[in-house]
């Protein structure tokens, strides 16, 4: 959708003139990310659901998908970033598996297209694992986290179920509660996988320095999300910051039962959509006693003449900003910004095609100009994604602190 390189949906056929488009995937709780063709009526899915992953064996003749394997860790082919492949002759797979409570290792499974599952039609060529997958790297052995063990929590809200992720403190003692950070997956269509919070990427990151400086961390996956199917990744177009704010404020709440989460010390932060998300929640709700908005976007009719991706916005909105500016301006946290109170840090790269630092601009002036804490970060050369250490680093830290003035 927005995030070039990140993938999922249905998966559909056609014939090589574009006829005959056939949904093979229709109303199955899942993404595809990548696929394998195996055989002219067989296609290998790498799918993302519910919070993780999975590979399934899809069969053209009657769209039925047998489940291979199922995991928490994000795995796909294609984009940014892969971390599966699959030999030439199908039979051996390969993939980095990582997730919050295990390092990142090379993993390899067999399996043989000639050995029919029990039960199966004679000649259906299907697929019985010769075995599950085995660890073929241990350089990463010696690690240990010093983060809080993560699970998996689901809760409905509004007739759907919803998943997140959730990394307690470090060390938790009994009788005492605790600050609890919601960050938000960008994209919008994205969805946050169970991944060693120390790896690549600084919103992996920041998970591990909360967790150890004692803070919860609750990264949901709402309406709009990769992993539960078409129906559910749509479920935000023309609705940013609606449902997908109620499921998360749902999941604040499910969090607060079931752990000594203290609910007068919760911050929120995102980037990218994420950032966008965190500028709307602080002027929908004062739940949040502190909040850093990442790259966000804090006006979409604006936003549509400054970014260099903007293809993607009318299959969201439904049409362009000139043709239906109210679409976007109902979404727009600029709209509602005089409803702030909570203590924003916003930070954005110079040079961001994605999510321009004009946008972090404006809604930090509005805040400055109304009195609310507020503190403008904008790292000189920097894109949407750091590159330069020393400006990854100092995001951390900014990060950190922030949370740290307001929440501690």
């Amino acid at each position: 959708m927005s995030d070039e390189g990140f993938h999922g949906g249905d998966l559909l056929t056609m014939t090589a003139n574009g006829g005959d488009i056939v949904n093979r995937t229709k109303g199955r709780k899942a993404s595809v990310n990548s696929f394998f063709w195996q055989a002219p009526d067989r296609v290998l899915l790498v799918e993302y659901v519910g919070g993780g992953s999975s590979i399934s064996e899809l069969n053209l003749t009657d769209d039925s998908a047998r489940m291979i394997w199922k995991g928490p860790e994000g795995v796909h082919a294609f984009g940014n970033f892969p971390n599966f492949a699959l030999s030439k002759d199908g039979k051996v797979a390969a993939t980095v598996r990582s997730t919050y409570n295990s390092p990142p290792e090379v993993w390899l499974i067999n399996w043989s297209r000639d050995a029919l599952v029990p039960g199966s039609p004679t000649g259906a060529g299907a697929r019985r694992l010769h075995d599950e997958w085995h660890q073929v790297t241990n350089n990463n052995a010696g690690l240990q986290a010093n983060w809080g063990k993560a699970e998996s929590i689901e809760w409905t809200n509004e007739g759907s179920k919803i998943q997140c992720w959730l990394v307690p403190p470090s060390k938790i003692e009994a009788g005492k509660k605790y600050p609890m950070v919601v960050l938000i997956h960008g994209g919008p269509s994205g969805v946050t996988t169970s991944d060693w919070p120390a790896s690549f990427g600084m919103s992996r990151a920041i998970i591990a320095a909360l967790s150890m400086r004692g803070y919860y961390v609750l990264l949901p996956n709402p309406r709009g999300s990769y992993g539960q199917g078409e129906d559910f990744t749509r479920a935000n177009v023309k609705d940013f910051g609606g449902g997908d704010l109620r499921d998360d404020l749902a999941g604040v709440d499910a969090a607060t039962k079931q752990y000594p989460v203290d609910p007068n010390r919760l911050g929120v932060a995102g980037w990218s959509y994420g950032g966008f998300m965190t500028m709307w929640t602080v002027t929908q709700t004062d739940r949040f006693r502190a909040a850093v908005a990442g790259a966000g976007i804090a006006n979409w009719q604006s936003y549509y003449g400054q970014n260099l991706i903007g293809q993607w916005m009318i299959p969201f909105f439904g049409a362009s900003v000139y043709d239906d500016p109210a679409v976007y301006e109902k979404s727009s946290p600029i709209r509602f910004i005089k409803n702030v109170k909570t203590p924003t840090l916003v930070i954005v790269g110079e040079h961001d095609a994605e999510c321009p630092a004009s946008q972090s601009y404006e809604f930090w002036h509005a805040l400055k100009a109304l009195g609310v804490p507020t503190k403008l970060i904008i790292y000189p050369g920097e894109g949407h994604m750091f590159i330069e250490p020393k400006h990854q680093v100092d995001r951390l830290e900014q990060t950190v602190e922030w949370f740290d003035k307001y929440l501690k």
